[in-house]
């Protein structure tokens, strides 16, 4: 796919971490980008400094990403880029001090990494499913979803968060089979240990420790470099129905 004018994008999550750093790559393209987000003060902000538009909304709410949506086609066109990127990780294990797992806490983080995926991916489908196609393969857009190493190599507490991320590793090859005729491709990024704000919120010393998880380069990945493979993804047509690892080399170890 050609990136420009003519390909509007989505992201969710677009007002922090990963998501700021696609859409910013995305706006250098001339890309329209709207973004999704719950923080309404930090969307607005970006989206400002930026020249993208933004919506406030609950991604674990059907109804709210099609409100969300509706809103960002009226000003932008029907969105041929979505990258969801919106997710939460509570830690929290399976028994911990005489209690088992919160089962509210464990269905918020599925309800946001998960089934907010879902919505929005299904719903963007659909909307691209009914638009032209953009070149002579037939293309006519590509869903880029936000796993991580974590869905394979979950590691003591992420209880909710490895299996909610594993659910997105388990819908990209069918989704991506489902659309096939459509024209519409279906990517995850498994990403390892990113300088994102939940990061770099932490001491130094445990950031120099994780960082020392990868193997080369030992250091943590950088938004940007997350934001240049989905690029990359939205322009290859090769790329389709994959998970893709990026991580260093990470292995996550149990202790």
């Amino acid at each position: 796919m050609r990136i420009g004018a003519d390909t509007p994008a989505v992201i969710t999550g677009g007002a922090s971490g990963l998501g700021v750093a696609v859409a910013k790559a995305l706006r250098s393209q001339d890309v329209p980008v709207g973004i999704l987000d719950m923080n309404a003060d930090a969307g607005q902000t970006f989206a400002a400094e930026t020249g993208a538009i933004f919506a406030q909304c609950d991604i674990s709410d059907a109804s709210a990403v099609s409100a969300a949506l509706d809103a960002l086609r009226a000003r932008q066109g029907q969105e041929r880029i979505c990258v969801n990127c919106a997710g939460i990780a509570p830690a929290a294990k399976t028994v911990s001090r005489g209690a088992a797992h919160d089962p509210a806490l464990y269905a918020k983080t599925v309800g946001v990494n998960l089934i907010g995926t879902f919505n929005v991916a299904t719903q963007s489908a659909l909307g691209m499913s009914e638009a032209d196609p953009l070149n002579d393969d037939g293309e006519r857009g590509v869903i880029i979803n936000t796993a991580s190493i974590a869905a394979y190599e979950g590691q003591m507490g992420q209880l909710a968060y490895a299996s909610s991320k594993a659910g997105v590793v388990g819908l990209t090859l069918p989704m991506a089979r489902d659309l096939a005729k459509t024209g519409i491709r279906v990517v995850a990024i498994a990403p390892g240990i990113f300088a994102t704000p939940m990061v770099t919120g932490f001491p130094q010393e445990v950031q120099d420790a994780l960082a020392r998880t990868s193997e080369f380069p030992q250091r943590l990945g950088r938004v940007e470099e997350f934001a240049d493979l989905a690029l990359h993804i939205a322009r290859n047509v090769m790329l389709n129905g994959e998970v893709i690892r990026l991580d260093a080399a990470t292995r996550m170890q149990a202790k």
